[in-house]
């Protein structure tokens, strides 16, 4: 039974994130906010559903593409920092971003105005251009997955989890499975399962009609229904639906959501290019430019007509609503939130291409030009009287030089659209930006400079990169954005001594590093658990994302102490001392200890550490007293002045006992004597 948000909340996943509550909920997955115990910061948690988490082929499928996401570094992405299987649980660690997504902003605030929308739409594109170029594809763009901060930042979500599920998941072997919400997804995809860059142009030219008409090009009853329209119906222009929508701007959601493959822009870049370029024209206050709509729209020339004609062939076979259910059932696609189907290729075997026509693409203007076969002259039959010579008259000469100017015309204007009011890019990579700027205005071109990025081959304030780039076409007195180098991109590594593990993580994140291992030592004066150090030292020079090592204190190295109870008393303060400890003795009379040997110690056993005291008691030896000379005293004084010094008496009776009660003998009979000996008196 699937787990609930209820059961999920509280819960800590690997001991380091703890989940709270559900901000989010989708075919996949569930999203919480959680807090990373470790480093004691908020995060996103997605939570896979329980169905795609038990398949051992998804959790490969979703650990790769994870960490293929999580390499993606750009500012326009929801950064990845973790994945992992608690048990079970399979789970994404992502960035929270505070805000809205774009759904929220589309049901607030649309239709909005082109400029507005547009520049969302190009925000998408820088994040979708910088996955295009590292091969990624997103496949699964739409509203839900961009978000807006609420500094109006846009960040685009989810990189690589439709790749992710494959057919095995929806247990079938028919290939891979595609996921998309079907408002969204190419025809390409509904057709054949195919996906490349020009799915993700697409589903951003539907998110752009979105955001212009509050409204999805494409609605029905059912997602089959949706689905099917994808396939066979082009997305209607914006200004059919809302008012106040250029001419050009119809033409650039024409161009990006094309149903033929080969008219849309290749990817992510080429589109943000155009929608550049319209974003400008609207900002310039333009309302109708024949020149940018006619570079845009996404038209078939007839050579044979000489005018334009809105292309005819379907980028897949022909496929009629009774069909597409069963395409789509057998590509196992989901009707609900999101459709999910595995490619079994086209429908049929049917050819959809103009019989007799012959396509030439011309790639710059993404038009296809359309020659007609010759036409064969009609046969002579036999006996037939052959064609009547023709009167000479005046109007041939007319008619041909009429046709001539005509021809002139004609390849004046397709001179003057395709090649004329364009310019080749000057080459300004490697140049400052004066120079580059030079260079440019000598060409009739502005100059815009974008955000600098980091470069490990151009020096810092020259050039990486131009768009369009060197030699490309541009319109013009048209503008080209340059970015500037701002050199080989290094962080120090940040003096983590004294600090926890969990402060040096953070702060090797916050200086755009990573954490690499922990190596552990014993060190007198570093408390157990601060670091030492790092490895690299600190100051060392490392590129973005270089894993640095903390080296971190065990405490003060433990010694053992040895029991030197009755040793000398001046080898065990050496042996002592030479172990690190600090000796403290004292000395006391003993009975049983010889003097100068180690009476007690404490600590008398166990560990200790370096500069620890050992407090050791020397003996004195026994406590010596002076006997008392009692011969000829009385046996009661004599016994009294004996115990009085200390001494124990025994009373013995000598050979010549009368019973007088008199000493006549002792011993010892002078000197000293241990206190609390024995001296033996002899009465008479």
């Amino acid at each position: 039974m699937e787990r609930t948000a209820q059961s999920l909340t509280g819960r800590v996943l690997d001991g380091r994130y703890r989940l709270e509550e559900q901000i989010a909920r989708g075919g996949m997955a569930t999203v919480h906010r959680a807090t990373d115990l470790r480093l004691d910061r908020t995060v996103a948690v997605k939570v896979m559903h329980d169905g795609l988490a038990h398949d051992d082929d998804f959790v490969r499928r979703f650990q790769r593409e994870a960490r293929a996401a999580a390499r993606l570094s750009h500012p326009g992405v929801v950064a990845v920092f973790d994945t992992g299987d608690d048990d079970g649980t399979l789970y994404l660690v992502m960035e929270l971003v505070g805000g809205r997504t774009l759904r929220q902003l589309i049901r607030e605030e649309a239709p909005l105005r082109p400029v507005r929308a547009l520049r969302l739409v190009e925000s998408v594109l820088e994040a979708l251009a910088a996955a295009h170029a590292a091969g990624i594809v997103h496949r699964d763009v739409k509203p839900e997955n961009v978000l807006v901060t609420e500094e109006g930042r846009v960040k685009v979500a989810d990189f690589g989890l439709s790749r992710a599920v494959s057919a095995d998941t929806q247990h079938t072997a028919t290939g891979e499975v595609l996921i998309g919400t079907v408002s969204y997804l190419s025809p390409e995809l509904v057709v054949d399962g195919r996906a490349d860059a020009r799915a993700d142009v697409y589903a951003t030219g539907v998110v752009l009609f979105e955001l212009l008409t509050a409204s999805k090009p494409h609605q029905a009853d059912s997602p089959i229904q949706v689905a099917y329209k994808h396939v066979h119906e082009d997305v209607p222009a914006p200004s059919s639906r809302v008012d106040g929508v250029p001419d050009y701007v119809d033409a650039l959601v024409a161009r990006a959501t094309a149903r033929t493959t080969e008219l849309r822009p290749a990817d992510a870049r080429v589109l943000l290019h155009q929608v550049r370029q319209v974003r400008l024209a609207l900002e310039q206050g333009v309302t109708h430019d024949s020149e940018l709509t006619a570079d845009l729209t996404p038209l078939l020339l007839s050579a044979r007509t000489g005018s334009d004609r809105e292309p005819t062939p379907d980028p897949a076979p022909d496929v009629t609503t009774d069909e597409l259910p069963e395409i789509l059932e057998a590509r196992e696609v989901v009707q609900q939130h999101e459709l999910v189907g595995a490619g079994v290729g086209t429908a049929s075997g049917r050819s959809h291409e103009p019989t007799g026509e012959v396509y030439d693409q011309e790639r710059d203007r993404g038009a296809t030009v359309v020659a007609a076969p010759p036409v064969p002259p009609p046969a002579t039959r036999p006996g037939t009287p052959g064609p009547a010579r023709p009167r000479r008259s005046r109007r041939g000469p007319v008619a041909l030089l009429l046709v001539l100017l005509l021809a002139a015309g004609a390849g004046v204007a397709g001179w003057w659209f395709g090649v004329a009011r364009y310019t080749d890019t000057p080459a300004v990579l490697g140049m400052t930006q004066a120079a580059a700027e030079q260079r440019l205005d000598a060409a009739g071109l502005s100059l815009d400079v974008g955000d600098p990025a980091y470069s490990e081959t151009v020096e810092r304030g020259l050039v990486i990169s131009s768009d369009p780039a060197p030699g490309d076409r541009v319109l013009d007195a048209g503008t080209v954005d340059v970015v500037l180098s701002l050199g080989p991109e290094r962080y120090d590594v940040p003096d983590l001594a004294g600090s926890s593990v969990d402060d040096a993580q953070q702060a090797l994140l916050d200086t755009n590093l990573t954490y690499g291992g922990s190596t552990e030592r014993f060190h007198e004066e570093v408390p157990e658990g601060e670091v030492i150090t790092t490895d690299p030292r600190p100051g060392t020079e490392l590129k973005r994302d270089a894993a640095v090592d903390l080296v971190v204190s065990r405490g003060p190295e433990p010694i053992e102490i040895p029991d030197l109870t009755g040793r000398d008393a001046d080898r065990a303060a050496q042996a002592l001392g030479e172990r690190g400890f600090e000796v403290d003795t004292s000395e006391e009379h003993s009975d049983s200890v010889a003097e100068g040997r180690v009476i007690s110690q404490s600590p008398d056993s166990g560990t200790g550490v370096r500069g620890d005291t050992v407090e050791l008691v020397v003996s004195l030896g026994p406590v010596m007293v002076d006997v008392p000379r009692v011969i000829g005293m009385g046996v009661d004084a004599a016994v009294a002045e004996l115990e009085a010094a200390g001494f124990q008496v025994e009373r013995q009776r000598s050979n010549v006992y009368i019973g007088v009660q008199y000493v006549v003998s002792q011993s010892p009979s002078g000197g000293s004597a241990r206190k609390g000996s024995t001296v033996t008196i002899g009465i008479v």
